[in-house]
């Protein structure tokens, strides 16, 4: 039993069982025992690997396209480059690296991160020293100015609400206790969610819904400072257009694992509602592309093209290595059909590069 699990242990005795966004937020967050605030996770000697280590190509497409953008609206002197859980830095390493082509707009570019975890936040100074960087915990204080925003694999960790369909009503996931005092999942009673009304006419008895309450109201602070300054919000993530179905899962040392097993020292993500996301963007009033897969985004910058280009300064393992990530990276049995990309932009601006019409 982890240090966290008898400390939720504890707490469920005391107060009763935990919803499961309650349970994902002390894992993930919890300020001596959550897993973001203890560790690296990422890379081989993590639990997982994201797109930017995969392979600097993936960085460099989405420079491209935030430099399109900002010529397609004007060339601003001045704006925010920011990315939401920005891991190891490395996204914003490459990014600052393609957009160092237009000097123009590299000087224009003020870099913040928005990074919760202080042992993430450390790995991100070294990434970046030399650079000029400044971190916030939440987006709401971002300066006031042109947005640039990157969010990649950010949203999937976010805690979530989960409900499964009963009759005309849901029962809630929540985290006990079992008979030998570990945790487990059940159900609340059953109830009316007023939030998923309108998913009674797309789900039958027995479907999983998940919620994300925070994702809402970060989409909606992005969306309003976009359709007030302008610029771009780009966000990529592996999910779906509407939630359905259990997604809850867990991660440990590149493995599936029980999410209820070794609560703090695994990652804990869940597939994103897609469409959620362009709701609270466009309410706040900004226009949002239609979801794309990432395959397609990434070969429509041009991705396969700079494969190419850098393929004969490479050989051997090394070679090998850039088209397995080429092929990772786009291929649809892979990463190109899971993860998807949404764009969120001023209305009347022109569509960024690379997306489907909205």
């Amino acid at each position: 039993m982890t240090l966290l699990a008898g400390l939720l242990g504890r707490r469920i005795t005391a107060e009763g069982p935990l919803r499961l966004d309650q349970y994902m937020a002390e894992c993930l967050l919890h300020p001596r025992h959550g897993y973001y605030a203890t560790r690296d996770p990422f890379g081989q000697a993590g639990d997982f690997i994201t797109a930017p280590e995969i392979s600097q190509m993936f960085g460099e497409m989405l420079g491209l396209a935030l430099a399109q953008v900002w010529a397609d609206q004007g060339r601003p002197d001045r704006f925010v480059l920011a990315e939401l859980g920005p891991g190891r830095g490395t996204l914003m390493a490459d990014v600052l690296r393609a957009i160092g082509a237009l000097p123009q707009m590299a000087a224009a570019a003020q870099v913040h991160l928005v990074e919760a975890s202080p042992a993430l936040r450390a790995v991100q100074r070294a990434r970046l020293a030399g650079q000029e960087v400044v971190w916030h915990d939440t987006v709401d204080s971002l300066p006031d100015a042109p947005l640039y925003l990157l969010a990649n694999e950010f949203f999937d960790a976010l805690p979530i609400r989960q409900f499964l369909r009963r009759g005309g009503a849901w029962a809630e996931r929540q985290v006990g206790l079992s008979s030998e005092g570990l945790l487990q999942p059940g159900l609340s009673p059953v109830h009316p969610v007023a939030a998923l009304e309108h998913r009674l006419a797309d789900t039958r008895e027995g479907d999983v819904v998940e919620i994300c309450p925070a994702a809402a109201p970060v989409m909606a602070a992005l969306g309003a400072r976009i359709a007030a300054r302008g610029g771009v919000a780009i966000v990529i993530d592996y999910g779906n257009w509407r939630s359905l179905g259990d997604t809850f899962q867990a991660l440990r040392g590149h493995r599936p694992e029980d999410p209820f097993a070794h609560p703090g020292e695994a990652d804990l993500t869940a597939h994103v509602d897609f469409e959620a996301l362009a709701i609270a963007a466009r309410g706040a009033g900004a226009a949002v592309s239609g979801m794309t897969a990432q395959g397609v985004l990434l070969e429509r910058l041009g991705i396969t093209a700079r494969a190419r280009a850098l393929a004969p300064k490479l050989a051997g393992p090394a070679h090998e290595a850039h088209v397995a990530a080429h092929r990772r990276l786009t291929h649809p049995e892979e990463m190109g059909n899971l993860f998807k990309a949404l764009a969120v932009f001023a209305q009347g601006a022109p569509l960024p590069p690379g997306f489907d019409q909205g």
